[in-house]
């Protein structure tokens, strides 16, 4: 008969220990090789002031406050353009809008060749989740974003498809997702509004980037979520005179103001709402230490849709608005949250804008990203490593609607301002934003070398494209 030799009981407590102990730490040396993951959040046509944190009176953003409270505001960050598409073609090629491929808003498609942030995490290792609003490629196309690097996506491809809050459809990766909404006017591509109202997109959106979390919260991840909110249901407001589109008004039901009023206010909060559900499940997953999350707005503030950003101070102490290249146009609210590695309550007045964002991931990731970009990261201003940020001459904007516009930010502090509308012969402003924030004192004529500076920058960073000529060639 074979016999059995048992282990004393402190002895196997001690080998126990060993063993676990052995586990736990091989389990914590995987978490800090883990690179950090990216969430990029970005509301669409909010104001510099829309937020609290950032001056707001009357709208509540108490999760985006917190998180500016525990992180960074990045007080002189700018959008790639002053409209949508362009703004996130720069966000996602980081070059700026006088070499990126789309320009303007239109039906245009980012190529094959066109290299996103989203490709650069992807060949980095990580899983790659898109929720919201695209904007740089319609169905069919080369330029859907799983086409462009994203494993997943849910949202909205076309423009004017992600007016309409209430759609019949959204898109899963490559297909049609049909909603309950039954519509009173929508358009092959889902512009309209609805008659009966089921389904509210960003919540849905929202619902569906949760779950990916859910999924994803053990792998290293970037997840971008072009939220829709605060834009207005343009085809909406010409069927139902209210284009702020919002399935209640919540804590602004009972207030004195406009219904428009009332939905512009209660949009941005349920934003903020569930931007505080994004944090919770980090929190729940312990990833939070592991994880940079910059929130920030495609352009600036709107009055469409019948809400008044005067009554909201939208724009704060800027000058101008969504469709200028003055500062209220393209200087946008931005926050940079990180536990542990980003100083809590710390602000930086540096120049930085979406076209960084390629180098910044790129050094998050531990990769390099593509040469001859306009690109720097901000990556070291982020974690207090000031001396090892790179310095930058310039930013660069030219927007084609309306009569053509160009526009720079001059100086490693960014306090220089030029700007050119109407054509590439009219007269260049310049402002000094350290001492003129609202842009109300034109300086030209005391500073002809700066005006020199902006006349050649606005002829060498216009490059052709075939797409956009006018007016600068």
């Amino acid at each position: 008969m074979k016999e059995y030799k048992f282990i004393p009981s402190k002895i196997f407590i001690i080998i126990a220990t060993i063993i676990l102990i052995s586990a736990n730490s091989t389990k914590a040396g995987k978490e800090v090789s883990r690179k950090p993951n990216l969430i990029f959040i970005l509301a669409d046509d909010l104001g510099y002031g829309d937020l609290g944190c950032f001056g707001q009176k009357k709208i509540k953003t108490p999760n985006l406050d917190g998180m500016a409270k525990k992180g960074m505001k990045l007080t002189q960050f700018y959008a790639g353009s002053t409209v949508c598409a362009p703004s996130r073609c720069v966000l996602m090629t980081g070059l700026h809008t006088g070499h990126a491929y789309i320009r303007g808003n239109g039906r245009h498609n980012l190529r094959p060749s066109d290299f996103t942030v989203a490709e650069l995490f992807k060949k980095a290792g990580y899983k790659t989740g898109c929720f919201g609003k695209w904007g740089l490629g319609n169905e069919g196309t080369d330029g859907i974003p799983t086409k462009q690097g994203f494993d997943s996506f849910y949202g909205y491809l076309h423009q004017g498809h992600a007016h309409n809050y209430y759609p019949t459809f959204l898109i899963k990766n490559e297909s049609r997702i049909k909603l309950r909404n039954i519509p009173e006017q929508e358009s092959k591509t889902g512009a309209g509004w609805a008659s009966v109202r089921r389904d509210y997109s960003h919540d849905l959106i929202t619902e569906n980037a949760l779950h990916w979390i859910d999924m994803n919260h053990n792998e290293q991840f970037f997840l971008y979520l072009p939220f829709t909110i605060p834009h207005a249901n343009n085809e909406g407001k010409r069927g139902t005179k209210d284009g702020q589109e919002v399935p209640d008004y919540g804590i602004y039901r009972d207030k004195n103001w406009t219904n428009q009023n009332k939905g512009q206010a209660a949009m941005i909060t349920r934003m903020d709402s569930d931007i505080g559900r994004i944090l919770s499940k980090l929190n729940k997953y312990k990833i939070s230490n592991n994880t940079l999350i910059i929130f920030s707005s495609d352009n600036g503030h709107h009055r469409e849709g019948g809400n008044d950003p005067e009554f909201f101070n939208a724009n704060g102490p800027l000058r101008g608005m969504k469709r200028d290249l003055y500062e209220g146009g393209i200087r946008v609210p931005t926050i940079a949250y990180w536990p542990n590695r980003i100083k809590a309550g710390s602000t930086s007045d540096q120049p930085f804008y979406f076209g960084d964002l390629m180098a910044t991931a790129a050094e998050l990731a531990g990769t390099s990203s593509p040469s001859a970009l306009d690109s720097i990261s901000f990556l070291p201003t982020l974690i207090n490593n000031s001396k090892q940020q790179k310095k930058r001459e310039f930013i660069y904007w030219e927007f084609l609607e309306k009569k053509g516009a160009q526009a720079l930010v001059l100086g490693e502090s960014g306090r220089w301002k030029a700007l050119r509308k109407n054509s590439a012969i009219a007269p260049i402003e310049i402002y000094d934003l350290k001492n003129d924030i609202g842009e109300i004192n034109n300086i030209a004529n005391i500073h002809p070398e700066i005006v020199s500076k902006a006349e050649e920058l606005f002829k060498t960073e216009h490059v052709s494209n075939p797409l956009w000529k006018k007016p600068f060639e």
